[in-house]
């Protein structure tokens, strides 16, 4: 089994996973999505455009860098909210 080369690039780090952060807060804002459901649809987001936009000549590079996008939107939603709210003088925990 060969595996692919995967590069991370301009694209990857600039592009996509911003572009999955404003789809995740526009689908959250128009469908009312519950926030238990938000992260799998960051997921969901991430994966469908890594296979059919960024990555879609190799399934496999496809669904690898989706889990990248996808959490990368995770993790970095749930920093700046907890960095928000340390900033406000909220606790984060609530």
């Amino acid at each position: 089994m060969d595996f692919p080369t995967i590069q991370t690039n301009f694209w990857d780090a600039v592009t996509a996973v911003p572009i999955v952060m404003i789809l995740t807060e526009l689908l959250k804002f128009f469908l009312k999505i519950p926030k238990k459901f938000v992260p799998t649809t960051s997921l969901i987001l991430g994966l469908a455009i890594s296979i059919f936009i960024s990555h879609k000549h190799h399934l496999v590079a496809g669904i690898f860098m989706g889990w990248f996008y996808g959490y990368a939107v995770i993790g970095s939603y749930a920093s700046l909210k907890t960095a928000f709210l340390s900033f406000r003088g909220e606790n984060p925990e609530k």
